[in-house]
């Protein structure tokens, strides 16, 4: 998770976020199948009450599952194959008891040389998207532009140009707004996507350093379902 909210003192109470990769709804896995981790997956979030959850990777009927299970959460996002309700979305889910949606208009983009139809460019395996959208934290009526998104598994030059799609896009919603940007990026932290998003030039820093709790658990957030496989280093 990047973030790049503002520290100062009285913008100081903590916000909650999870980015979240609930895998789609493969039939053909019946080791990993959604109707055998549904209930894990919900539970979970319930654990953390987390403010937001950044998904990547959900079908409608996945997030429909979620959103009646989770109390007092919401979600807003797009499927990426036709803008609508097919193919992943990266859904982002609000909880309604802190936070209330302010603006999301037109606030999915496609991570492409035409961001506001659904496309892919460059050398993207598949179709990507950013979704965002403005909240209002009712306890102190202040706001923050929560930003989350999937970047391609397979394309070099696809994820670098989406660092950088995102990080203008960050620019002209947010101006001096806090903002925290969070997703399944599919890079380490030696690469250029991660370079961009986090050089000084973007206005955002890693939460990873930046967090005043101490870091719990492996270093490594991918291990494609081999949990004991401790060798992997994305996140």
């Amino acid at each position: 998770m990047l973030s790049g909210c503002d520290t100062t003192p009285e913008n100081t109470a903590p916000i909650r976020v999870m980015s979240y990769n609930i895998k789609f709804d493969d039939k053909a896995d019946t080791l990993n199948g959604w109707d055998r981790r549904k209930k894990q997956v919900v539970n979970l979030i319930s654990l953390y009450e987390p403010d937001f959850v950044g998904t990547q990777e959900g079908l409608l009927h996945q997030l429909e599952f979620m959103n009646k299970n989770l109390t007092a959460m919401q979600w807003i996002g797009v499927g990426r194959s036709d803008g609508k309700n097919v193919g992943e979305f990266s859904a982002l889910y609000y909880n309604t008891d802190r936070f209330e949606l302010v603006e999301h208009s037109d606030s999915t983009l496609w991570l492409s040389k035409t961001p506001a139809v659904p496309s892919k460019s460059w050398d993207a395996a598949l179709p990507r998207i950013l979704t965002w959208g403005k909240f209002r934290k009712q306890s102190t009526q202040k706001e923050v532009l929560v930003f989350n998104t999937h970047f391609d598994h397979i394309g070099d030059t696809a994820r670098a140009e989406s660092s950088s799609l995102i990080v203008d896009t960050i620019k002209k919603a947010a101006g001096a707004a806090p903002v925290i940007l969070m997703g399944d990026f599919n890079v380490t932290p030696d690469s250029r996507p991660y370079a961009v998003i986090t050089g000084s030039s973007s206005g955002l820093k890693d939460a990873y350093h930046e967090s005043k709790l101490p870091h719990v658990g492996p270093e490594f957030s991918f291990e494609g379902f081999s949990v004991l496989d401790s060798t992997s280093n994305k996140r």
